[in-house]
Formats: C-alpha cells, sequence, structure tokens
C-alpha cells in the first residue's frame, strides 16, 4: 500500500520523468567523458630529443694516431676530440646517433658499446647509428697499415660513447626537428687523377699492374690529365630544435675527407668536424641561447674526394678552420630556411650482409714475407715493404666478413649507413635513386670495412683499389651494397611507424 502510494507520488508530481532525465544524463556523461578525450588519446606523442658531447680526447700521451701509412706516436692532443650524441623520441622508440671523432672505429667496438646502452636505456641496438669522422689525427682504435689499435685507448672510448649516450638521453625534452639541403663547392675536389700512361703509382702486391688513376697527384701535376669524378657540394642538415624554439642540436653531412691543414704534425686533432661543431653554434645563436646545444658533422662519401683542387697552386691559406667556417656558413643558410615539426614518422631497418673478401694467394704471402724478412730490425717504408705487411696480415683473414647496412626516415628525410669508405658516384646515384627527398649517407657507420670502389675503378685501379686491409671486399661489393642500402630506404619510405 505505501509503494503503491509513493509511486502515485511519484507519478502525480512528474518524478520518474525528472528521475528519468538525471538517469539518462548520468549515462550521456558516462559516455561524453571519453568521447571528449579520444582525440587527445589518438594523436601522437610530441617529439623529444637530446643531446650531449663527451670528451674522448686521451688521458695518456703518448698514444698512436691512424691516418698515415707509417705510425705516428702524439706528445699531445691539439684541439679536443668528442663523440657526440644526439636522442630522438617519438614515445615509441628512440634512435640514437652517436659520431666520433676518430679515423675508423671497428664493429666489435661499436657492438660494445650498444649493448651496454641498450642495458642502461631504452634504445634498442638496432636502432642505434654510431659512425667515425675520419680525422686522420685520431687515436687508433683500429690496425690501419703501421698503426696497431690502443687497447687501453678503445676501452677508455667505449666507455665514453655509454656515457654521453646517457647523458644525451638524460637530457631528453619536448622539441621539434626539420630537415634540409646547403651547398658548398668551395671546400670538395676529387683527389684521384687519370694519368698519363705509365706515370700512376700501382700497389706491388696484389694490385693492378698498370693503374691509370693516382690519388694525391699533387698541384698542377703535368702528368695529371683530369680528374675521375664529380663531386658532392651538398650539406645534409637534421636540425632539432627545443619547443619554445631555442636550437638544440644540428647533425649535418658533407662529404668531404679531411682538411689536416693547420694541425700541428703529430698532434691529435678532430680536425674540421671539430671546428663545425664549435663555428655552427656560434652561428645558430646557441652560444647564448642554449650553451648545452651539440652541432655534429659526419662524414659523407668522401672516399675519392678531398678540400685539395690539383688543377691549381695551393691555396696557402687552407686550414681546418677555414674550411669548417666555409660548410657551417653554408649550413647556416639552409638551417634559417628549415620547417619544424613536432610529430613525425621515424622508421629504422637494419640488415647485415655478408661478403667475400680478396686475398693474396700462397705465392704472394711468400714474397711478401721475403720482402718483410729484408725490413727485419727497422721501420718500414716504402710502398712494397707497406704491402707486404697488408698482404701476410690479410693472409690471416677469414674468406668473408659480416657487415651491418642501415636506412632510416625522419619525417620526409632518408639517411642511409655503410661502414665503408664510399666513393662520391655512389653517394650521387643513392640520392638519385632513394624515395625519400632529401637523403644524404654517413659513412664509416657502424663499423669499419674499407673502401668500396665500384667495379669500374678496379679496372683503373688507384689507392682505394690496392689490397690492404683497408680495400680488401670483393671487385663486386660496390654494386651489391648500394642496392641493400636503396632497399631499405624503400621499405622504410614505406613502412608506417
Amino acid at each position: 500500500m505505501e509503494f503503491m502510494n509513493a509511486r502515485e507520488r511519484l507519478v502525480g508530481c512528474g518524478g520518474v520523468a525528472r528521475w528519468l532525465g538525471k538517469l539518462g544524463a548520468t549515462l550521456a556523461l558516462m559516455l561524453l567523458g571519453p568521447i571528449q578525450t579520444l582525440p587527445a588519446q589518438s594523436e601522437k606523442p610530441e617529439l623529444k630529443a637530446g643531446a650531449f658531447a663527451i670528451d674522448i680526447t686521451p688521458r695518456k700521451f703518448p698514444i698512436s694516431l691512424n691516418g698515415h701509412m707509417t705510425d705516428r706516436a702524439a706528445p699531445s692532443a691539439f684541439d679536443k676530440l668528442h663523440a657526440r650524441c644526439l636522442v630522438l623520441d617519438d614515445g615509441n622508440a628512440p634512435i640514437l646517433f652517436v659520431v666520433v671523432d676518430s679515423c675508423v672505429i671497428p664493429r666489435h667496438l661499436f657492438d660494445e658499446a650498444k649493448e651496454r646502452i641498450a642495458e642502461a636505456l631504452p634504445i634498442k641496438v638496432d636502432r642505434m647509428l654510431m659512425s667515425a669522422t675520419h680525422t686522420h689525427s685520431a687515436p687508433a682504435v683500429a690496425g690501419v697499415f703501421q698503426s696497431d689499435p690502443d687497447a687501453e685507448y678503445s676501452a677508455f672510448l667505449v666507455d665514453q660513447i655509454v656515457k654521453g649516450a646517457e647523458r644525451a638521453y638524460k637530457r631528453l625534452e619536448p622539441a621539434q626537428v626539420g630537415w634540409g639541403v646547403g651547398h658548398d663547392a668551395t671546400q670538395v675536389y676529387c683527389r684521384d687523377w687519370f694519368m698519363k700512361p705509365g706515370t700512376a703509382l700501382t700497389n706491388p702486391f696484389g694490385g693492378t699492374t698498370n693503374d691509370q688513376v693516382q690519388m694525391h697527384p699533387g698541384y698542377l701535376n703535368p702528368n695529371a690529365i683530369k680528374p675521375t669524378s664529380e663531386v658532392d657540394p651538398e650539406i645534409g642538415l637534421l636540425a632539432v630544435k627545443t619547443k619554445d624554439g631555442r636550437p638544440l642540436a644540428i647533425l649535418a653531412n658533407y662529404s668531404m675527407h679531411y682538411a689536416g691543414y693547420g694541425i700541428p704534425p703529430g698532434l691529435a686533432s678532430a680536425d674540421y668536424f671539430g671546428r663545425f661543431a664549435d663555428r655552427i653554434k656560434t652561428l645558430v645563436g646557441a652560444d647564448s641561447s642554449n650553451p648545452d646545444f651539440v652541432g655534429i658533422l659526419s662524414n659523407g662519401t668522401s672516399g675519392n674526394v678531398h678540400c685539395y683542387d690539383y688543377s691549381k697552386p695551393k691555396n696557402e691559406s687552407l686550414t681546418i678552420d677555414t674550411v669548417a667556417d666555409s660548410v657551417a656558413k653554408a649550413a647556416l643558410k639552409a638551417y634559417e630556411k628549415i620547417e619544424f615539426h613536432t610529430r613525425v614518422p621515424m622508421v629504422v631497418r637494419e640488415s647485415k650482409m655478408t661478403l667475400p673478401l680478396r686475398l693474396p694467394s700462397e705465392e704472394e704471402v711468400k714474397q711478401a714475407r721475403e720482402v718483410l724478412e729484408g725490413a727485419k730490425g727497422r721501420a718500414l717504408k716504402g710502398l712494397p715493404e707497406y704491402y707486404a705487411r697488408e698482404t701476410v696480415l690479410l693472409s690471416e683473414y677469414p674468406k668473408e666478413v659480416e657487415f651491418k647496412l642501415q636506412a632510416l626516415k625522419i619525417g620526409e628525410l632518408g639517411i642511409a649507413a655503410i661502414p665503408c669508405e664510399v666513393f662520391v658516384e655512389t653517394g650521387l646515384a643513392i640520392k638519385q635513386e632513394s624515395p625519400l627527398k632529401p637523403t644524404f649517407t654517413i659513412e664509416l657507420a657502424n663499423g669499419y670495412n674499407g673502401y668500396i670502389p665500384p667495379p669500374s675503378r678496379h679496372e683503373v685501379g688507384g689507392y682505394a683499389t690496392w689490397r690492404a686491409r683497408s680495400s680488401c671486399l670483393e671487385v663486386e661489393a660496390e654494386p651489391k651494397i648500394r642496392a641493400e642500402v636503396l632497399r631499405l630506404l624503400n621499405e622504410v619510405a614505406n613502412a608506417q611507424p
């Protein structure tokens, strides 16, 4: 009875209608709440970035330097060397770049550093790109001609790379990225020239017997006919700013071997790569706006190019500073036109390739041992003795070698990574055929496997084709590597992050 009376009272005063209305409103709020937050949840996270340049200058001297056929014991450093680290994190999977002031770095050292970083940070090994700048005044961490690796410094270098990556990761903050291309044709020239018959140098062990090409023929050499190739004047840029617009880092790429001029003989130096890092920091105004800014210059496809113009008299004013200043100013012009983004697709693909080596015959090894026996008890001198040693050392190598190749997509930018000294012809072909525009190639990346001259260059000879530990991949290596890099670039171009 009481129930009936209550129900009647509710109906009579419209209570049921009001109750149903409240219920409907409650249900609507419950439904609308999640719907209103869906757009925010579906958006990709904003990009974060962090950069750090860690000092890798040797703590102990003297130390052996890579970069020449004879060993040099550096008593000190002319300037500081660094491992420059950049982390980009799109909220899904971070990417790490490390560019090291070193001549060449073997894969096992890079692999050790990557494994240790992966243990400490949420960055996968195959999303790390590490490379050497190719300064010819860096401590030896790989055996190249008569410079043998310094074990203590090698361990120190790995430690510093790991610490540098950790510091860069700790600096992650909301950021924006952009990309562009500058041009500087004033600092890059082909260093290989076709020579008059019988005037080019030849490797006495396993090289060609009648070379038509010579590296570094000298200024205004009457026997030099013409350069063997064109050059690549482009400066590729990956630029990073903080979310509020302060310069955070620039990863640049230029296809020029190294400079050398201006470094006192026998001293360790980062060469023009280090000077570029300092100069670009000043030019973008980061000295005052962001002292933690990191400038980075990676080496492009510079296997047969240099800053020496042999068609003219020697440029006496050329130094590591003049080269760095010119390249940095050209990079700045491109930087000022870059459009920045807080959200971009980031995709990385890595593959492993195995190729045969060009190894000496038993007879060649026998002859090489006889030459070395004649030089026993003194320092080696001259091409026959240098390459006799290389021949004996190569005879102990396996028949084939495995190495890593990479391709990255960051927005519309493509980056290829090859562990070799790459000829400019290869780099230009990759740029032309890549589906990503712009694209640049970082050489000496993730390891060191020597020169890869195109097969046509093997036919005419020249230093980069002479069999040694610095050039021992099969003759057909270059087209195979180029094809795989382009396959990876097409894969990242079409992949979803």
